[in-house]
């Protein structure tokens, strides 16, 4: 049951990641007037990084029950902790608590720690 927890967290940070992908490209960034075009540029790719970060650690936690070391589950598990809860908090505290993005998040970190 642990690892199948594990697991729906790395499918379900994967899902995340890829709306928060999605929906910076079609509708935050077609909206947003950001000057210079370059720093336009530099903010969207750091936007599309913590995508793929984010699938990275979907795919850690998926990967992590195949894992025969006990010490690298429990660090890759605590690490995903920290990075989606730290995650889930900005995007409460930013959107103050009026996007569904924190509430995914929190699921993730809730379905982690469970699998722990």
């Amino acid at each position: 049951m642990r690892d199948l927890l594990l697991q729906c967290a790395g499918i379900l940070a994967i899902l995340v990641a890829l709306i928060h992908g999605l929906l910076g490209e079609t509708k935050v960034f077609p909206r947003a007037t950001i000057e210079p075009p370059r720093l336009r540029t530099l903010i969207r790719l750091v936007w599309q990084a913590s995508t793929v970060a984010w699938i990275g650690c979907g795919v850690l936690l998926i990967a992590t029950p195949w894992m025969d070391s006990t010490s690298a589950r429990r660090w890759i598990v605590l690490t995903m902790i920290g990075v989606f809860g730290f995650s889930a908090c900005a995007n409460a505290w930013a959107t103050r608590g009026r996007h569904f993005g924190w509430m995914a998040l929190t699921a993730v970190v809730v379905m982690a720690v469970a699998g722990y």
